[in-house]
């Protein structure tokens, strides 16, 4: 049975666009370090400055091997970006890493084809946690729909510690697609989108069991696709709306 989400579980709370910024590649995915954010489309990078959104650089794939990047994440300097063959069946799946400063590819962490369609990876807690998509549309090729969207911690060496599924009801609202952006809050709680949503769906690991649990749905002005908390600036997260080709900054102001 497929619940409902609930009055009690919502609340008369949004994120307040601060700022936005005009930005071609603002298609896919956003990453954010002290000084720059970083605007992903499905095979390409800008790096552009936070105070005026100028241009620093850019990286485009002209190896044919990049086929569908989402969501990223900086850690220490590298840039993380989900990778998958996505809209191809079998899914596989990757990350794909930079260098910060000149968009230099560095690496890259192969998933193969044992879990989905990477969307957003993040570090949070000594631990990398990766969400690998599933879809309703893939279900006569794959038989596995959005329900078999899951949440993996890896260690950080990638080895794989445990796993979860989303609620029923936050995938009832990702439907027919799935979650395309997550991000570790300030408060502890994992935030995510869907596909095209102006809600971010706070969550938290459940004490029992595998299945995320749903403390609350907040309003924003981004519409699904990637997101990232700003780790430099409080209760800044950024965001994209694609249609626009927007970068979007939105701040929470409590917790």
């Amino acid at each position: 049975m497929i619940t409902t989400i609930s009055f009690s579980q919502t609340e008369d709370a949004a994120f307040k666009t601060v700022q936005t910024y005009e930005i071609q590649e603002a298609r896919q995915g956003i990453a954010v370090d002290s000084a720059y954010f970083y605007a992903i489309n499905t095979k390409g990078i800008g790096k552009y400055r936070k105070k005026n959104g100028d241009l620093v650089a850019e990286w485009k794939d002209d190896s044919g091997q990049i086929i569908h990047f989402d969501g990223a994440v900086v850690v220490n300097d590298k840039l993380y970006c989900a990778h998958s063959n996505y809209p191809g069946i079998p899914m596989t799946s990757s990350i794909e890493i930079f260098d910060t400063e000149n968009l230099e590819h560095l690496g890259s962490h192969s998933f193969g084809i044992k879990y989905g369609s990477c969307t957003w990876a993040d570090y949070y807690n000594d631990s990398w946690w990766v969400c690998f998509a599933h879809y309703d549309k893939f279900e006569p090729l794959t038989n596995k729909n959005n329900r078999w969207t899951i949440l993996v911690q890896f260690d950080k060496n990638w080895h794989e510690q445990e796993s979860w599924t989303f609620p029923a009801s936050v995938l009832q609202e990702f439907k027919p697609m799935s979650c395309s952006g997550g991000s570790w809050g300030p408060d502890g709680n994992l935030y995510v989108t869907g596909h095209d949503s102006t809600r971010v769906y706070v969550l938290k690991l459940p004490e029992m069991g595998s299945i995320l649990a749903l403390k609350k749905i907040l309003r924003i002005t981004s519409e699904g696709q990637g997101i990232a908390w700003d780790r430099y600036e409080k209760n800044n997260l950024y965001g994209i709306k694609r249609k626009d080709n927007l970068v979007i900054r939105s701040r929470l102001s409590a917790f």
